[in-house]
Order: structure tokens, then sequence, then C-alpha cells
């Protein structure tokens, strides 16, 4: 068996566990944690990924993350993904989740926010390019850019939960 996930159902409660590969093939609902980095300025990082990942390469996101494993929190998955592919050892804060059936299969996205202002050591294996971006700079991309579609999606959806205390940066 290879990488474990609980499946979920509309309401993002544990069905089982399943094989996520199998989840993926048979496009059941299982958890994917998130995190939009910041730097201290207020930019967003952007990435492309790398030409080999398997789910969407080559194409731009704003999120660093990975599927939450059995039995973890959206939170410690979003701190040890935002380790494993940045180098960034972190806190972060957990914002919203939202389910995205725009993907490989539906996922439950646990969307957390970080400041970084260490520099970055991106795995080669996830990240080709990365860019820190102001928020009307990726407003001027993101459309034009082939970004992976959840990540569009949790971009807006984070851009309107974040701006509806403080006004928009860049």
């Amino acid at each position: 068996m290879g990488e474990l996930v609980e499946r979920v159902d509309e309401r993002d409660r544990v069905l089982g566990v399943v094989d996520r590969a199998e989840a993926e093939r048979r496009r059941w609902t299982h958890r994917i944690a998130t995190t939009i980095c910041r730097d201290p300025t207020g930019r967003i990082l952007v990435l492309r990924r790398a030409d080999r990942h398997p789910r969407f390469p080559g194409r731009y996101d704003v999120m660093v993350g990975g599927a939450v494993n059995v039995g973890e929190s959206y939170e410690d998955a979003a701190a040890r993904e935002l380790a494993e592919e940045l180098g960034a050892g972190v806190p972060v804060r957990f914002l919203f989740t939202f389910l995205c059936r725009d993907g490989v299969s539906p996922v439950w996205f646990g969307v957390h926010e970080a400041v970084i202002k260490e520099p970055l050591v991106p795995d080669p294996a996830e990240i080709a390019w990365h860019a820190w971006l102001t928020e009307l700079e990726l407003r001027e991309v993101v459309d034009r850019w082939p970004f992976v579609p959840g990540g569009r999606e949790a971009l807006r959806r984070y851009l309107a939960f974040g701006n509806a205390d403080r006004p928009a940066a860049g």
C-alpha cells in the first residue's frame, strides 16, 4: 500500500482509511493541508511545480502542501509540508477549509497562512521556481498563467477572507 489518507464525506467527516492513489483514481474525497506564505512586507509566495511532479506538473500555485496523514490535524500536516517542501520551520495559522471538486479528485483543503522571514530551501522534486508577488501582481497573473485549479480558487477565497478586515497590500 502507498500513502494512506482518510476518506471523508461532503461534511469532512472520516469514513475510513484508504490509499491516496486509490482515492484519486476513484475520486473519493480526502484531505489536503495547504499554506499560503507571505513575507514580512505582505508579498505572497508563488511557485511553479516541478515538471515531474505527479499532480499538475509545471503549473503555478500559491499553496504549499500535501495530503493529511491518518490521524493528523490540518495544522500539523501544513507545518510538516511547509518544512518538507520549503525547509521552513515556521508556525502556521489555520484560516478555513473548503471542498474543492476541481482537480485530480475532490478534496477538502485546509488553508493556512505563514509569514516566512528566513531564506527558502525548496525541494527541487516539488518546486521548480518561486517568487514573491504583491497581491496586485498576483491578481494580474492568476488567470493568465497556468495555475493549479484548486490553488486559484484558494487564492480567491484567501484574498476575500484576509481582506475582510485589512486593506489589500501591493
